[in-house]
């Protein structure tokens, strides 16, 4: 029978084993360790002989008494003790925070706006900036443009020069770096023949686009180099994913179909893959190119080019090749007649290749960093006001801590346990944030502008988890080491002071008080980069468009394919009529139309104007112009004011007068005045016929609020071509403009249709939307930079007037005692109050200094996303501190008016 002080031994091991809750493999190590307590005990009866046996057991015990420290050793030998330890912290730190569940619950909730918010936003810049395209070894992919120093004019038109069809074909057929090459435009194709007449999106592609994309079809096949063919009877086309689900159900056997693009016979050959796009361009249909070479000139620049490098090709290499065949383009391509050939050789073009992913995403990578860093700042903010809340809890729990220190304790010990209450907070709110995560980029997709690049491919994956988990762990380090390391330097000897009710120390106050004034100068920073996006909204909407009334105008979009109508003067008469039928609808006061409106991107057509009495030298190029086709009162239906002369009329277009409007800028760059340019000839180039200026129109925004009004020379829509004498033009696709109060009513929309299918049956109808919600459209980046940032100015904000508010109001509490005092000896109450409201605005003015210098670093950041504002604006400097500092007066005056209303002689006895 094992004696009894051995089964308390081993009793006592099996507490502490299980105590620590050990694994199984930890069994064994107390199963050996009691077999050698028992041969231990048996060799100790041998030597001792039978006298002596009621005395081995104890013995025993006491020689083998660090069997549970060997154990111990053991355990740490084996890395296990820290996992029992942090495990034994985590429970214990879940019972401290589920004993103040007021207390958790607003830290949790901080926490989870903070990291929420900056998950979603990492979202939206990992999705758009961060991921590659969504092509196969997408680096290999580039954009192929150039740049032309020579031609000047070229910055007012655009920031580089695209690829004309005798550079594609010359760089296709000469090119020794590219695996495959191709140029793309998109636009808008008239499918017929599959229900009612619908106007889609199209994009016309050359053989080399899509084998440089390197996206198989679903179905079919995709367009190859047979498909380009000029004179093919049948083209081919291939189906966009969503236009095959919606107009087609996803039949799989449409392949083959027989359809009508633009009037031309087509036929089905294939079908893309969900979310597919050519580049930036959603397709529902995807086009051949038809060059035909015999008719290739040089000029023409307007085409998007991709390629793919060959392997371990580089950008230089790339580019260098380029630059060698630009002399053999010039070489090989006739240009317009009466066009000098070495003109070109005057713009110096030079290629500009870049990566396709920097032309997709443009210029919103810096508006999309610029948003992760200020909502950044919302996190430390709120990681400030939650450390806060730490050490005001820290506090109140001296009592705690100095007990657990008293029982053994140790300094390090305490602190990991404070870390570790830290951590599960972080982790807890980072899970709830990412939540609010999923919602917010649910929300962003939904609703972000569709100026946006990329906004399809952003979602919570798990680049979006990692990205919390990290905050987390960040946000844990922040609020836990700031307490922790406060704990650590008090020790055990201060936590019992400080549990005897000490007063609040200048030490504390200054910990606490250091976090308010960071949190007020990051607010600060964030509510001056709100004030400059408010400031940029409201420069932009004092910018005058150009046109009137926008609510009030209804477009419609509407192409006369020339297969359809080959005679230019019926299609115009044909448009002529529809305008005249859409005058007579109830309501309509005017309608005209025009190959675009402004700030739908339509106006794309530009080219060199010369002006009749100006030289111009050898080696200089004239002004280059945006080009615009309209008919008769499409000034009067858009609003927009002729400041001299007279409107287009039907008479100019019936008999092909050479008559053109130009815009009031460009009147008074060349003439000086809008009346001096009246009568004054212009010309596209040397040898076309002159053109007489009759009217002179109020300059017009055709590119956005935010961009210069463009000089325009307004054409007739139908007559003599200006570059080629004797042929007769009619512009085809047009936007008709109709002025009402009507404007974007559904009967409205039903009534034009059936006008315009009155006229022709087989016409599409597309694009309906009222010039407001294009204006809208155009403003979409701006408001939606100015809503993310003044969601995180307020957020920032209310953090810090909270953090504020609860510092106060803590030292309010701690302080009672005094306040009791002061009033006992006649201190005034209103004196005792405006004693917090100073302590308070002190906080806020140290905080106000900082943030004034961070902000105007952080502002000069914003400099390229503000309009018609300085990014040191004084208005917005001075108003952002000022609103600050008044929340913060308000935040401090209420514990300030509790504490002027304590009862002194209550506060003296309850103390």
């Amino acid at each position: 029978m094992t004696p009894r002080p051995l089964a308390h031994v081993r009793e006592w091991i099996s507490r502490c084993l299980g105590s620590l809750g050990v694994r199984r493999s930890d069994a064994d190590v107390e199963e050996e360790l009691r077999a050698h307590l028992e041969l231990a005990e048996a060799d100790a009866r041998r030597r001792a002989g039978p006298d002596r046996g009621p005395g081995i057991a104890r013995e025993v015990v006491i020689r083998h008494g660090a069997m549970a420290g060997s154990l111990e050793a053991v355990r740490d030998q084996r890395a296990l003790r820290w996992v029992d330890d942090l495990g034994r912290d985590a429970r214990q730190g879940l019972r401290a925070l589920g004993r103040t569940p007021s207390f958790t619950a607003v830290v949790l909730l901080t926490l989870a706006l903070g990291i929420g918010a900056n998950t979603a936003i990492f979202s939206l810049v990992d999705g758009i900036v961060l991921k590659p395209l969504p092509y196969p070894n997408a680096s290999e992919l580039i954009s192929l443009r150039h740049t032309a120093p020579g031609a000047a004019w070229l910055g007012t038109m655009a920031s580089d020069l695209p690829l004309s069809a005798s550079m594609y074909v010359t760089y296709a057929e000469h090119n020794r770096t590219f695996s495959s090459l191709g140029v793309w435009l998109a636009g808008t194709a008239t499918v017929t023949g599959v229900g009612n007449p619908e106007e889609v999106r199209s994009v016309s592609v050359s053989d080399g686009v899509l084998e440089a994309l390197g996206i198989p079809p679903i179905l079919g096949r995709a367009l190859g180099a047979e498909d380009q063919a000029p004179d093919a009877v049948v083209r081919p086309v291939v189906l966009g994913y969503g236009y095959w689900m919606r107009r087609f159900g996803g039949d799989p056997s449409v392949i083959g179909r027989a359809i009508e693009v633009n009037a031309s016979p087509s036929r089905i050959v294939g079908v893309m893959p969900r979310g597919f796009r050519v580049v930036d361009a959603d397709a529902d249909l995807i086009v051949p190119f038809a060059f035909d070479r015999r008719t290739l000139i040089l000029p023409g620049f307007g085409l998007e080019a991709v390629a793919r490098l060959k392997p371990g090709v580089t950008l230089a290499e790339a580019s260098a090749d380029v630059a060698r065949m630009v002399p053999i383009w010039m070489r090989s391509w006739p240009v317009v007649p009466g066009v000098d050939p070495t003109i070109y050789e005057a713009w110096h073009i030079t290629p500009m290749l870049r990566p396709l992913a920097t032309d997709v995403i443009g210029n919103i990578a810096r508006v999309l960093w610029i948003l992760l860093g200020t909502i950044g700042l919302v996190l430390l903010v709120a990681c400030a006001n939650v450390a806060g809340l730490m050490l005001v809890r820290l506090d109140g729990r001296q009592t705690e801590l100095a007990v657990r220190a008293a029982l053994g304790a140790g300094r390090g010990r305490i602190v990991r346990a404070l870390l570790v209450e830290s951590a599960l907070v972080a982790l807890a709110g980072g899970v709830l944030g990412v939540a609010l995560a999923a919602v917010g980029v649910h929300l962003l997709v939904a609703y972000g502008p569709d100026t946006l690049p990329r906004l399809h491919e952003v979602r919570i994956d798990a680049r979006a988890l990692a990205f919390a988990f990290v905050a987390s762990l960040l946000s844990s380090a922040f609020i836990g080491l700031i307490p922790a390391l406060r704990y650590a330097r008090l020790g055990p000897a201060g936590a019992v002071r400080g549990s005897r009710g000490a007063t609040d120390s200048r030490e504390r106050r200054r910990a606490r008080q250091g976090l308010v004034i960071a949190q007020v100068a990051l607010a600060l920073v964030l509510l001056v980069a709100s004030g400059l996006m408010i400031r940029t909204f409201q420069s932009l909407q004092a910018v005058v468009p150009g046109f009137t009334h926008p609510e009030a105008i209804q477009t419609l979009r509407v192409v006369f394919p020339d297969r359809l109508l080959p005679d230019p003067e019926r299609v115009t008469r044909l448009q002529q009529d529809i305008a005249n039928r859409l005058a007579a609808l109830p309501g309509v006061t005017s309608v005209a139309f025009a190959n675009g409106v402004p700030m739908t991107g339509g106006t794309s057509e530009w080219d060199v104007i010369s002006v009749e009495g100006k030289q111009y030298d050898a080696n200089e190029t004239p002004p280059v112009r945006f080009f615009k086709q309209i008919s008769p009162r499409y000034f009067e239906t858009m609003g927009t004011a002729l400041v001299a002369g007279r409107d287009l009329t039907w008479t100019d277009l019936y008999d092909r007068r050479r008559v053109v409007i130009v815009s009031e800028g460009m009147a008074r760059e060349l003439w000086g005045s809008p009346a001096s340019a009246i009568g004054k000839r212009v010309h596209r180039l040397l040898g076309s016929p002159w053109w007489e200026i009759v009217g002179v129109a109020r300059d017009v925004h055709e590119h956005g609020a935010d961009v210069r009004a463009p000089d325009i020379v307004y054409w007739p829509a139908y007559g003599e071509d200006s570059l080629q004498p004797g042929q007769v033009t009619a512009t085809r696709s047009v936007t008709f403009t109709i002025r009402t109060p009507l404007a974007g009513r559904e009967s409205l929309l039903a009534d034009i249709r059936r006008t315009v299918w009155s006229a022709n049956a087989s016409l599409s109808v597309s694009s309906e939307q009222t010039m407001e919600a294009i204006y809208d459209a155009s403003m979409q980046r701006t408001s939606f930079t100015l809503v993310l940032l003044g969601i995180a100015g307020a957020m920032a904000l209310i953090l810090s007037l909270v953090g504020l508010y609860g510092v106060i109001s803590y030292a309010v509490s701690r302080r009672t005692r005094e306040i009791g005092i002061r009033l006992a000896l006649g201190a005034p109450p209103r004196g005792v109050g405006w004693l917090f409201v100073g302590n308070g605005l002190r906080m806020a003015a140290i905080g106000l200094a900082l943030g004034l210098v961070a902000a105007a670093g952080f502002s000069r950041a914003m400099s390229s996303i503000v309009f018609g504002v300085s990014p040191l604006d004084p208005v917005t400097f001075a108003i952002a501190p000022l609103l600050l500092l008044a929340a913060a007066a308000l935040a401090s005056y209420l514990p300030a008016r509790r504490a002027s209303r304590i009862d002194a002689v209550r506060a003296l006895q309850q103390e």
